[in-house]
């Protein structure tokens, strides 16, 4: 179960008692939000697509949306969307709980820069039903993104 490789990997850093355990669904933002008793921009969604070099992951503020010219210019390729029997295959995670964290070999993450105006974010943690309280510097360090992009429309 997706998850559990998620706590396995927050376990190495000690912080698997900081994976939050929904008693709702979280799968996406605006339920994410109501379960979190939070602003729908605070959940830090992650996008699935395929890039030049194969899978890669896009993590945004969950009030943004994809700008595809950015997406162009930063991959240069179109934005294509991994289809939904694709997700799980490629990044190791289903719709509704694609993380960051413990992906498959070989998927790439970047962070949009929309996070950086916060001080913390809810990404999820690989269940329709979970998510993790970091700061954008957390989830950069522990994404082993390549770093934040702008990506996002204005």
């Amino acid at each position: 179960m997706s998850i559990e490789r998620v706590k396995a990997f927050w376990a190495q850093y000690g912080r698997e008692g900081d994976v939050l355990e929904l008693p709702v669904s979280s799968a996406t933002v605006e339920l994410a939000a109501q379960a979190l008793h939070c602003e729908p921009a605070l959940i830090a969604k992650t996008l699935s697509f395929m890039g030049p070099d194969g899978p890669l992951l896009i993590v945004m503020a969950g009030d943004k949306r994809l700008d595809n010219k950015k997406f162009k210019a930063n991959f240069h390729c179109k934005a294509k969307m991994l289809k939904g029997e694709e997700v799980e295959q490629l990044t190791g995670h289903a719709i509704g709980g694609v993380c960051p964290f413990a992906i498959n070999e070989g998927v790439t993450v970047y962070l949009d820069d929309t996070l950086k105006r916060f001080s913390f974010v809810y990404p999820a943690c690989g269940s329709a039903n979970s998510a993790i309280k970091l700061t954008p510097d957390e989830l950069l360090e522990y994404s082993h993104a390549q770093g934040f992009i702008d990506i996002a429309q204005d």
